[in-house]
């Protein structure tokens, strides 16, 4: 607009001579969902630690860092709920259990004590550095193993904080996604779906509150077990 306005004599000087055009940075990797033969790629190398927390993050659609934290008393197996507390919002979610995420729970070694967390090793990791950042990095590496993303330098590499991340394709995150995509396909209404993912913003949480418990259990009876 300055440059044609100084071509046709409207002004004499150019105010954004020296003012640098912004640069998008060209972004080749896309976040995706994963499908069913990638996932049960990774399942097959996991250890069973892992494995737990992959099923928790398909079948519940939450978080790695809530995933991790989990305890058994957040586990109501007679009224088939998960029940947990958001990290990032401390939103109180109420879910029921998907019958594969339940299968998988009633096969797990109780440890006797319902205050005792689920996942030990992770739970241990979070609580210690109070950040998912290494666990990430493990399925990263999980991820790698399976051949489906490039294994990964964690050594510092200068750029700091501020920097521009790497996108990478896949992630724990993912299976989030791939929850959802996977209610969507499924035909679950778009507000049902996004109750039980738990999705942040001020208006999908309208939206949860609205939804009744019938159509969050039909909701979970559409995962399919893998």
């Amino acid at each position: 607009m300055f440059k044609s306005a100084r071509r046709d004599n409207v002004i004499t000087e150019d105010p954004t001579e020296f003012v640098e055009a912004v640069r998008r940075e060209r972004v080749s990797k896309i976040k995706r969902p994963f499908i069913m033969a990638e996932l049960r790629s990774v399942l097959d190398l996991a250890s069973d630690e892992w494995r737990s927390m992959i099923l928790f993050g398909l079948y519940s659609g939450q978080r790695l860092g809530d995933i991790a934290t989990l305890r058994w008393n957040n586990i109501d197996l007679q009224r088939n709920e998960l029940r947990l507390s958001t990290r990032k919002t401390g939103r109180t979610m109420i879910l029921p259990l998907a019958a594969p995420l339940r299968k998988h729970i009633t096969a797990l070694q109780f440890a006797g004590n319902s205050s005792a967390p689920m996942h030990p090793k992770a739970f241990d990791l979070v609580e210690r550095q109070h950040k998912t950042g290494n666990l990430s990095n493990q399925f990263a590496d999980l991820l790698a193993a399976a051949g489906l993303r490039e294994k990964k330098n964690y050594k510092n590499t200068g750029k700091g904080r501020g920097s521009r991340r790497d996108v990478e394709p896949l992630s724990f995150h993912s299976l989030r996604r791939t929850a959802t995509t996977i209610l969507h396909e499924a035909g679950v209404p778009a507000a049902v779906a996004q109750a039980l993912i738990g999705h942040d913003s001020e208006a999908v949480h309208e939206l949860y509150v609205s939804v009744g418990r019938e159509a969050l259990q039909k909701a979970t009876a559409a995962l399919p077990e893998i």
